[in-house]
């Protein structure tokens, strides 16, 4: 019996891949809008980052949500490259340390972590993410914490009630891609502070 395919991730897939285009060109056009006479103006300085947001919101979301086969492997240049342009226009900062390769699922699990870190830090701050011998870490520190005990529950106890919206997804996600991985995640809470083990 073949397992059944991803269908929520093909689409995630497909979504990304089908914007990637476009955004890209309309930032190819504000390029050459703005070696134009007059062309460096707020408003198009404006448009330029909103771009640049958008693109590295879709390259993120891409591992994050995306098809990861068991044996494909993402390059930690692309990594950090995807990891810089979204600190760029956010207000967490991220210090990435890994070997040169990845699995993809690996990475797409952390991202999915990344972005339950950044819910708890509305309010900014900066995340480290090792991934060594002994396994993988994320260390979050904020000045102050958003944390909603509910949901960070789902994590490590997956038939914990919870409220899931579309902005917690990655929250009721954790599980599923810790349980594919054969992963245990210990977490801890502090004022100003999240550990992530895996």
């Amino acid at each position: 019996m073949t397992d059944r395919p991803d269908l929520a991730a093909l689409i995630a897939s497909r979504i990304c891949h089908d914007l990637i285009s476009p955004i890209g060109a309309i930032g190819n056009g504000v390029e050459l809008l703005a070696m134009e006479p007059g062309g460096q103006s707020p408003e198009m300085a404006l448009i330029s980052e909103s771009v640049s947001n958008a693109t590295a919101r879709i390259r993120f979301f891409r591992i994050s949500f995306g098809a990861a086969g068991g044996d494909q492997r993402i390059a930690r240049s692309e990594i950090l490259s995807v990891l810089t342009d979204l600190s760029r226009g956010g207000r967490v900062g991220f210090a990435w340390t890994s070997p040169s390769d990845l699995p993809r699922r690996e990475v797409r699990l952390a991202f999915l972590l990344l972005q339950c870190l950044e819910t708890a830090m509305a309010y900014g701050g900066k995340v480290q993410i090792t991934r060594d011998d002994s396994g993988w870490s994320m260390l979050a520190d904020a000045p102050r914490l958003k944390i909603d005990p509910a949901l960070w529950e789902v994590l490590t106890e997956p038939r914990a009630p919870a409220e899931i919206g579309a902005g917690q997804v990655h929250f009721a996600l954790v599980p599923e891609e810790l349980s594919r991985l054969g992963l245990r995640l210990m977490t801890e809470i502090g004022e100003t502070s999240i550990k992530l083990r895996f």
